[in-house]
């Protein structure tokens, strides 16, 4: 028999959640089973899988010690360096600066240098986490960018941010903007741009199309932009993501004839030979918290901007100085 109280970490959350992530070797079948037997129970009494935690629950499994390891081996975040550009940090959450060419979370290979390791590094060192402690909660991200794409990602401390944060950015409360380099010149100095992405999972790549194709993949993209200098036959945009699809900017400055110079994946190869650079260039600069209802703990964030100064983007000085190609 184990015995375990909730900490704050854990509280509020579903039992049947908490168990299934705290215990990766225990089936769901099971914990349903166990929680309906009583083999699984709250405070000494029988409770149903949605029950809500609460701190100092007592939760007594009466379940093999084989079912309460976990099978899971993760990367040891203890031996990912921990150089990390932190653009904003307080007790709840850390906003960092990622580098282009470094990875978000783990591979499938299970890469130890992932930004979500270093950042797990960096609180262990300073004793703000430890996993001994912790049964289902670590330090998340609450958004991605592209492994090759430089910028803004936030990640929560705790998982009442977490919670709050999540929620946010899908209310789309969260504003993100970007920085990019485009090829040639936009007729339109501004504008947003509609189109519809649809997902090809097997090659990892999107496909937009200018009308609805009346598949179920098929999802509305709405990109905002603003050019801010032309420079020979390259722009500096400003864009806003109004909704968030995978790879949205690439695909869809691509869709209408102006790749992101240094994209792999949907630019000119030939073009990107001339510029020669090694990453696209595209950088998330600048986060603008916007909430329309009660953020709890998070509050002081509302109207918030976080952003990347110039000399801090990889690109911007470059596209002044020396991106002067005819």
């Amino acid at each position: 028999m184990k015995n375990i109280t909730v900490k704050t970490n854990d509280a509020h959350k579903r039992i049947d959640s908490f168990l299934q992530k705290a215990f990766q070797n225990l089936p769901i079948s099971l914990i349903y089973k166990y929680l309906r037997t009583k083999k699984i129970k709250v405070n000494n009494k029988k409770v149903k899988p949605n029950y809500r935690l609460a701190p100092e629950d007592v939760i007594s499994l009466y379940v093999k010690d084989e079912l309460l390891g976990n099978s899971n081996s993760e990367c040891d975040f203890k031996k990912c360096p921990i150089n990390l550009d932190i653009v904003f940090e307080d007790d709840n959450i850390m906003i960092i600066n990622k580098p282009p060419g470094l990875i978000v979370h783990p591979d499938k290979e299970c890469k130890v240098d992932s930004l979500i390791n270093r950042i797990k590094n960096y609180l262990y060192q300073k004793g703000q986490y430890n996993p001994e402690n912790e049964l289902s909660f670590a330090p998340s991200l609450v958004n991605r960018i592209d492994r090759n794409t430089s910028g803004l990602v936030i990640a929560a401390k705790n998982s009442a941010s977490l919670a709050i944060l999540n929620e946010k950015m899908k209310k789309r409360e969260i504003n993100k903007f970007y920085l990019c380099i485009v090829n040639g010149k936009l007729k339109k100095k501004s504008d947003i741009l509609k189109g519809y992405l649809e997902k090809n999972e097997l090659q990892n790549k999107v496909y937009i199309k200018n009308s609805y194709q009346h598949k179920a993949s098929s999802k509305t993209i709405l990109t905002s932009y603003k050019v801010i200098k032309e420079l020979s036959n390259y722009s500096l945009l400003e864009v806003h993501l109004l909704t968030g699809r995978t790879h949205q900017i690439r695909a869809h400055f691509s869709h209408i004839g102006h790749p992101i110079i240094g994209d792999g994946k949907y630019g000119k190869n030939s073009l990107n030979k001339i510029v020669g650079y090694k990453y696209q260039a595209l950088c998330s600069y600048k986060l603008v918290f916007d909430f329309k209802s009660s953020a709890g703990i998070l509050e002081y964030l509302n109207k918030k901007e976080i952003f990347i100064p110039n000399e801090k983007i990889w690109f911007i000085q470059d596209f002044y100085k020396n991106l002067n190609i005819n």
